[in-house]
């Protein structure tokens, strides 16, 4: 049987007033920068658009609203070997739906999945197959969100965390083998599923390909690894790999380096906080300058108050940190190193400089990653940004669906 019996009681989020009732103190008495000479967003985020959404937490987001959408699903809270994993489940509607574990990445939440799960889950409400459907379960990262305290494990990486989940698909929820997708810090634990537990997988679907090596070494913070321009490229070159640079630079830098110092601050204001977490769902997604044409206000504000509530984002941010400081080490020396049935989406607003998205899928194939992967479905998609199945969800569900067909 690819399912197992699901016997454990759901338990609904709820946050309580006392909680919502102080964030709405510690917004109400932030103590604003000055923000002066930034309206051009040079020095990072803008103050006149920061207090806008800060004005809109505090007087009109509801997230008793926000709460039900999340709990039309179900939700669960299990001790993983000592760590409180909460997970969010939506049973698969077919003849014979297979587990599917999704891992999110950093600042998602949990709930960057929403718009992917009820098509993965029930194919035949979406025009599509119901022999395709999914048992969808959707994890918290554990330190993020609902998945908390974390209080006795901090050294969580991404490649603990794939035990951990292996762990719960098996011997908690009692599957004999399953399958699994993510993205970002999610596609790391993915892959790192892929590698060791391959024999439990039907396949795996990620929206990166990085090495499991990629924090290793004395430089991890350092996201150009010390790579010098070259003089003969164009000024339109220069200027595309600087871009890139700077839009990962100061995250893996503080995050790997320093993320305890930082959380002080963040901890203490959520202004701060979401200010933090803002600039990467600026400047990751393909939004066209506007990032409300990606992620509404309600949206923004359901992701930050699930990390304000929970006090996660020391926790959260730790985890980079601790996937340099315990490096990631092989548990087989076979190549491929994943060697799961692998599916991988990329999109064009992370092209490296220079590659075009047509050529995107053979720069992969010629590059040192391509090995690393059994990949056997590779999809490039021309919008779309780093929050792929937020972004693009459809064709996320489509990618993923392909990639698991005849493999069941």
């Amino acid at each position: 049987m690819a399912t197992a019996s699901f016997s454990l009681e759901p338990s609904p989020i709820y946050v309580s007033d006392e909680l919502l009732s102080d964030l709405q103190n510690r917004l109400k008495y932030t103590r604003w920068p000055l923000g002066t000479g930034n309206d051009d967003w040079f020095y990072g985020v803008n103050r006149s658009y920061l207090e806008e959404l800060v004005d809109y937490w505090m007087n009109q987001f509801d997230w008793r609203k926000s709460e039900s959408a999340i709990n039309a699903y179900e939700h669960y809270k299990v001790n993983v070997d000592g760590v409180p994993v909460h997970f969010m489940r939506k049973p698969g509607t077919g003849p014979n739906p297979i587990p599917l574990i999704l891992s999110h990445g950093w600042p998602w939440t949990f709930w960057h999945w929403a718009k992917v799960i009820d098509p993965l889950a029930n194919p035949g409400a979406f025009r599509g197959n119901p022999a395709e459907a999914f048992d969808v379960i959707v994890p918290s990262l554990p330190g993020y969100g609902f998945s908390s305290p974390l209080s006795h494990r901090p050294d969580m990486n991404f490649w603990k965390i794939a035990d951990l989940w292996h762990t719960l698909m098996t011997d908690i929820l009692g599957y004999d083998k399953y399958a699994a997708g993510g993205c970002d810090v999610g596609a790391l634990v993915t892959g790192q599923l892929g590698h060791k537990y391959s024999d439990k997988l039907y396949a795996i679907h990620i929206g990166s390909a990085l090495k499991l090596n990629f924090f290793n070494g004395d430089d991890a913070w350092n996201f150009a690894r010390g790579r010098v321009l070259p003089n003969n490229i164009s000024q339109k070159m220069k200027e595309k790999i600087l871009e890139i640079d700077r839009r990962f630079a100061s995250h893996l830098a503080v995050h790997v380096i320093d993320p305890s110092t930082l959380a002080y601050g963040l901890s203490d204001s959520p202004v701060g906080m979401l200010a933090w977490i803002l600039e990467r769902w600026i400047k990751w997604s393909d939004n066209n300058g506007n990032v409300e044409n990606v992620f509404s206000k309600d949206d923004i504000l359901t992701h930050a108050t699930i990390f304000w509530i929970n006090n996660t984002i020391e926790t959260s941010i730790r985890v980079y940190a601790n996937n340099n400081r315990y490096p990631w080490t092989p548990t087989h020396n076979r190549w491929p190193v994943i060697e799961a049935p692998t599916g991988i989406t990329f999109v064009s607003y992370e092209n490296p400089p220079g590659i075009t998205t047509e050529n995107r899928v053979q720069n992969f194939l010629d590059s040192d990653r391509a090995p690393w992967y059994n990949h056997v479905n590779i999809a490039v998609h021309e919008h779309g940004g780093h929050f792929i199945p937020w972004e693009i969800p459809d064709k996320w569900v489509e990618d993923l669906r392909r990639t698991f067909r005849g493999r069941r």
